[in-house]
């Protein structure tokens, strides 16, 4: 368990001016990107209107796990990568409930596809940690599981906006305010680096790979 003195200090580094510059340039870039998107020229183009979106998702996706992790070295560019393709990929599943590779199938179903259930969430990723630890690779793969949660609930909450959050077997939300979740984007990294202080993650990490978490 950490002691209160490494508690306040995991708060006052989550809280460094970088780190807080840097959750200051992704919420400005969740307000810029998204009112792109409502140009004439994207809306009228649905490839062009898909593609954008699910590239916002991806940049949302990797400038988060940037703060969280800070990019000390190329090889942490990967990890950075990684956690955009995360946040994209999601938006596969479209395709897949709507059986077809057709644009226009995947954007009129007659419900949300099944990763899109905020639900799953948390349930991947305790499936991932456990997953981790029966086959002995929670040190070299101990990110893993906070990179899906972050990754996905940040697209989740920016489809929210939209749609709403779907918590199933509950139901879903109404549209989740614009300033919500550019709150939420923004305070997601920091919120996930000190879960990982608390739960011994940045600790492994440090000790593992040398990587030094600065939020």
């Amino acid at each position: 368990m950490a002691s209160e003195a490494e508690k306040t200090q995991a708060l006052l580094q989550s809280c460094s001016p970088e780190s807080l510059l840097s959750s200051l340039g992704l919420g400005v870039f969740c307000l810029v990107a998204d009112r792109l998107l409502q140009f004439p020229v994207v809306q009228q183009n649905p490839w062009l209107r898909a593609l954008s979106d699910n590239a916002v998702h991806g940049v949302i996706g990797m400038w988060s796990w940037a703060i969280v992790i800070g990019v000390k070295k190329k090889t942490d560019l990967r990890e950075v990568v990684l956690a955009g393709f995360l946040a994209s990929v999601i938006d596969v599943d479209h395709f897949f409930l709507a059986r077809s590779l057709s644009l226009q199938a995947a954007l009129t179903l007659p419900r949300r596809p099944f990763l899109h259930c905020s639900t799953v969430i948390p349930a991947v990723a305790l499936t991932l940690k456990f997953m981790m630890h029966l086959f002995k690779l929670k040190d070299s793969w101990c990110f893993l599981p906070w990179m899906v949660f972050m990754s996905w609930t940040s697209h989740h909450v920016r489809d929210g906006i939209r749609h709403g959050l779907w918590i199933c077997p509950f139901g879903k939300t109404s549209p989740l305010p614009f300033w919500l979740y550019v709150v939420v984007t923004s305070s997601l990294p920091h919120v996930c680096s000190l879960a990982m202080y608390f739960t011994g993650t940045r600790q492994v990490m440090s000790s593992k790979h040398g990587i030094r978490i600065d939020v």
